[in-house]
C-alpha cells in the first residue's frame, strides 16, 4: 500500500501499520485531510474539522509512539464523531441553531476514553437537528449526501457519520442510536455498526438532552461505533466501553471477549418483515439467501414467526416512553400542540401516534409505561432462548431519496404501498432500542440500482462480544466490504 491509499485503510489496519513502522500517525492524518477538502464538499459529511487541533494531537502521538509509549491499542488512530457528542473547545451543536456556539470545557466519556487511548479526534459529522430525523439535513449545515447515490439520504440520525466513514474521510466513526439512528445509516450505506446493550457505554456528554436539562433519551439511547469491518466495531466497542461516574445507568461491565466459534455451531433464527410495514423484495431475497447459504453450510437456521401484534405493541411502548419522558421538558404549549396530532384521522404512523398520546403524561402514567418495557424484555428473553442471534431487516427499503427538511413522515413506497415514513425508516429498529438488547448492522449485498442491504442482527442483553463474533463470521465468509463507486 502506498502512501496514496491510507485513506482506504479501516481502524485496526491504521493501528497495526503504525505500530510497525509503515507509516506514522501524520502521514495516516495528512492523506486523510486531503481526502476531506476533496471529497468532503461534495457529500457534506463533516461539518467541523480544525487542522491544526488535530496536528496538535498527531504530534503528541507520534513522539510518544518514538519513545514506545503506546497509550492503547487505537494509539495515533483517527476518528470522527457526530456533533452530538460533546468536544472540548471544538463547537459541538447538536445541528441545532440554539447551540451554534456551544464549546463545551470537556469531552464527552466516550470521546474521552478514546482520546486517552491515544486516538486523534479528527472531526465532527452532520446530523439533524438534535438527532431527530431518519436523514441527515442540519438546519446549520445542511444536507448530507449519501456517498452511493448523491440524490438519497444516508439517512439519520447519524447520517453524517456513515457518509464520512464510507466515503473513506475516517477510518471509524462514532453515533448514537435511539430509535435506530445509527442502524439505518449502515444500511443505507453498506457499513457495519452496533448499537451495544443498553447500559455498557456511557451517554455522559451526549446532546440531547440539551446541556443541563432533564434527559429524556434514557432508557432507550446508546452511543455505538460504525466502521467498514466487524473487527473495528470490536476495537471501537472496547475503548468505548466503561463506567464514568458520570452516567449512573453504565454498569462496570469487565472486558470479556469469549473465543468464537465455528460459524455451523451458532443458531440462527430469522424473519424477513411483516405485512406492515413492508419490506423491499431486495432485501427480502437478500436475506433469504443468506439463510440458505448458512443452512447449505450446516447452521441451525429456523425461520422465526414474530406476531405482527407483538411489533405493535412495542411500537406503542417505545412512543408512549419517548412522548412521556419529552414531557419533562418540554413546555406546557407546546406539548398540548404535539397532544393534538394524537386525533389526527390522517395520522397512520403508530410510532408517532403512541408518543403524541403521552406528553402529558404523570408519573403513573411512566411507572405503567416502564413495566410494560419490563415485560416485552422478559419476552425477548423467552424467545430467544434457543437461539444465538435473530437476524431480520433494518428498514422497509434501501437508502430513500432527500426529501424536505422536517418531512420525517413523508410517504415511502414500499412494492406499490405507500408507508408512513416513520414507520418505514424504524419500525424495524426501534423495538430493539426499547429492549435495550445489542444489535450489529452487516452489508449484504446490493440492489438492482447497485444501493447497499443491510440486515440487523440482534444478540442478546449483555452478549455483545458473542453477536461480534456471530457478524464477523458472516461477513468474512460471504461479505467482504465494498467502497461506493468512484470512491
Amino acid at each position: 500500500m502506498t502512501m496514496n491509499d491510507l485513506h482506504q485503510l479501516g481502524a485496526s489496519q491504521a493501528a497495526q501499520g503504525i505500530r510497525q513502522g509503515l507509516f506514522s500517525s501524520r502521514e495516516l492524518v495528512e492523506a486523510l485531510l486531503e481526502r476531506i477538502e476533496r471529497i468532503n464538499p461534495d457529500i457534506n459529511a463533516l461539518v467541523t474539522v480544525d487542522d491544526a487541533a488535530v496536528l496538535e494531537q498527531v504530534h503528541q502521538a507520534d513522539n510518544e509512539a518514538a519513545r514506545g509509549v503506546w497509550r492503547g491499542p487505537l494509539h495515533g488512530v483517527p476518528f470522527t464523531v457526530k456533533d452530538c457528542f460533546e468536544t472540548a473547545g471544538l463547537r459541538s451543536t447538536a445541528g441545532t441553531p440554539a447551540l451554534r456556539n456551544h464549546r463545551p470545557e470537556s469531552h464527552a466519556t466516550v470521546v474521552e476514553n478514546l482520546c486517552r487511548q491515544g486516538a486523534i479526534l479528527l472531526g465532527k459529522s452532520n446530523t439533524p437537528a438534535l438527532a431527530m430525523d431518519t436523514q441527515c439535513d442540519s438546519p446549520l449545515f445542511g444536507v448530507t449526501r449519501n456517498p452511493w447515490d448523491r440524490s438519497k439520504t444516508p439517512g439519520g440520525s447519524s447520517g453524517g457519520e456513515a457518509a464520512a466513514v464510507a466515503a473513506m474521510l475516517s477510518p471509524i466513526g462514532i453515533g448514537s442510536d435511539i430509535g435506530g439512528s445509527l442502524r439505518l445509516p449502515a444500511h443505507f450505506c453498506g457499513l457495519f455498526a452496533m448499537k451495544p446493550s443498553y447500559g455498557l457505554v456511557s451517554k455522559a456528554g451526549h446532546i440531547p438532552p440539551l446541556p443541563d436539562t432533564v434527559s429524556w433519551v434514557r432508557y432507550l439511547m446508546s452511543p455505538g461505533p460504525i466502521a467498514r469491518c466487524v473487527t473495528d466495531l470490536r476495537l471501537a466497542l472496547q475503548a468505548m466501553m466503561g463506567s464514568d461516574g458520570l452516567d449512573t445507568e453504565v454498569c462496570p461491565v469487565p472486558w470479556v471477549n469469549p473465543a468464537p466459534k465455528a460459524l455451523q455451531t451458532y443458531r440462527i433464527a430469522w424473519m424477513d418483515g411483516l405485512d406492515n410495514p413492508p419490506v423491499c423484495s431486495a432485501t427480502r431475497q437478500a436475506l433469504q439467501s443468506l439463510m440458505g447459504k448458512l443452512d447449505h453450510l450446516g447452521c441451525h437456521v429456523e425461520r422465526l414467526s414474530i406476531p405482527e401484534e407483538d411489533f405493535q405493541g412495542m411500537w406503542e411502548t417505545y412512543g408512549n416512553l419517548v412522548g412521556s419522558l419529552m414531557s419533562a421538558h418540554l413546555p406546557l404549549p407546546i406539548r398540548l400542540l404535539l397532544r393534538l396530532f394524537a386525533f389526527n384521522p390522517f395520522q397512520n404512523d403508530p410510532l408517532g401516534r403512541a408518543a403524541f398520546r403521552k406528553v402529558l403524561a404523570t408519573a403513573k402514567d411512566l411507572v405503567f409505561i416502564l413495566d410494560q418495557r419490563d415485560r416485552w424484555i422478559r419476552r425477548q428473553a423467552q424467545r430467544m432462548e434457543p437461539y444465538d442471534v435473530l437476524a431480520l431487516p433494518v428498514s422497509s427499503t434501501t437508502a430513500a431519496p432527500c426529501r424536505k427538511r422536517g418531512k420525517i413522515n413523508h410517504p415511502i413506497v414500499v412494492e406499490g404501498r405507500s408507508t408512513p415514513g416513520h414507520l418505514a425508516s424504524l419500525g424495524y429498529t426501534c423495538p430493539f432500542n426499547l429492549l435495550g438488547v445489542p444489535v450489529v448492522v452487516l452489508p449484504i449485498g446490493l440492489s438492482e440500482e447497485g444501493l447497499p442491504i443491510g440486515i440487523q442482527l440482534v444478540g442478546k442483553a449483555w452478549q455483545d462480544m458473542e453477536l461480534l463474533h456471530v457478524a464477523e463470521a458472516i461477513a468474512e465468509r460471504f461479505f467482504p466490504y465494498h467502497p461506493p463507486p468512484e470512491m
